[in-house]
């Protein structure tokens, strides 16, 4: 029950790989591997060793799919915020260039919010996506 209750409120809780393979192993490229992912009610997201995987079913039905990446390598910046008391979340917001040439002078950013539960440990995700954002920095700037 609080696991729907999660997820009527749009926070997003992990699924095993098993499970996300079973589900949404066709929007894999060749050799991608699934590292971890989430679920909402409906939507979902994945993260692989290559991108981030955005799964939006639409419509009353949700037989309506869209289906968006994020190059891991695109990100530059991620930020997050813990939960405090009350109905707060979690919440892990990344920034990313979405020009396909990174190094250009007007690349074009955006930034996409992921919102979890207050009990859920935000912390290791942060790390290895703020890890990803600083090397990538490193790269465009080197």
């Amino acid at each position: 029950m609080a696991g729907l209750l999660g997820g009527l409120l749009g926070n997003f809780s992990e699924v095993s790989i098993e499970d996300l393979k079973k589900q949404y192993g066709m929007y894999l490229m060749e050799n991608e591997e699934i590292r971890t992912g989430f679920k909402l009610v409906r939507d979902s997201f994945l993260m692989t060793d290559e991108r981030i995987i955005l799964v939006d079913h639409q419509g009353v039905t949700g037989k309506k799919t869209r289906v968006a990446s994020i190059e891991l390598n695109s990100i530059f910046e991620v930020t997050m915020e813990t939960a405090g008391t009350g109905f707060d979340d979690s919440e892990l917001t990344i920034h990313y260039i979405t020009s396909p040439y990174y190094k250009a002078n007007d690349a074009k950013t955006a930034a996409y919010k992921f919102e979890f539960g207050k009990k859920f440990n935000l912390q290791p995700i942060y790390v290895a996506l703020v890890t990803i954002a600083s090397q990538n920095k490193k790269k465009l700037n080197g």
